[in-house]
């Protein structure tokens, strides 16, 4: 989808410093859990591009963009300002690390990267497959969700930051598995490595680097 001004249906606050902003799907727009797009925000004059994962298991009628909130940053305390009726400039959807109906997958969350895995996760179980989440961060955001996931039949593991990943992900990982891997490089780089000690491949993994 090329650049197209997409209403906001909702805005919801999903923990600290971290809103959820439901937008009404465009003609057109298809797209999985796990892809992004490119949302265009008007600051003093200057357009500041920036890119968001998709945090709902699908697009039919509206999806969802899971935010963290930088009280210092340009973008995202102007997006914490909007209502719903508003209007956003969008594009996409980019990026290949994605869900694909794969039966069984496991998701590593580091901090934002639990938006893109709560809709993983709800979509592999929509279509009836199993789901694992090993999500760290020191204030954990869409904590509903996590809890419906469990009761569902996911198997959720909440670290802190000074919790390791390595027996989290030795427990959920099997040999059909597909390994999804969503958050900033330091938390990329540890979860790479307890793949591997796992006896998993990292190489097979879908991982997309938040910078």
């Amino acid at each position: 989808m090329d650049r197209t001004h997409v209403t906001v249906a909702a805005v919801h606050d999903v923990g600290p410093d971290a809103i959820a902003v439901e937008l009404e799907t465009p003609e057109g727009f298809d797209a999985w859990p796990g892809q992004f797009v490119k949302l265009v925000v008007t600051v003093d004059g200057e357009e500041q591009p920036r890119f968001y994962t998709i945090s709902s298991p699908d697009v039919a009628g509206t999806f969802e963009l899971t935010i963290g909130i930088d009280p210092e940053g340009e973008v995202s305390p102007r997006l914490r300002a909007i209502d719903a009726g508003d209007e956003l400039v969008v594009s996409g959807p980019y990026g290949d690390a994605y869900y694909e109906e794969e039966g069984h997958v496991l998701v590593l969350a580091g901090g934002p990267g639990i938006g893109p895995a709560v809709g993983i996760a709800e979509r592999a179980l929509d279509d009836g497959g199993e789901a694992a989440i090993v999500y760290r961060d020191d204030a954990p955001i869409h904590e509903d969700r996590l809890a419906e996931l469990g009761a569902r039949g996911a198997s959720i593991e909440i670290l802190t930051p000074a919790d390791t990943l390595e027996a989290a992900v030795a427990d959920a990982l099997t040999d059909d598995t597909q390994v999804f891997v969503y958050g900033f490089a330091d938390f990329l780089d540890d979860a790479t490595t307890a793949i591997e000690a796992a006896g998993g491949d990292p190489e097979v993994a879908k991982i997309e680097n938040f910078g």
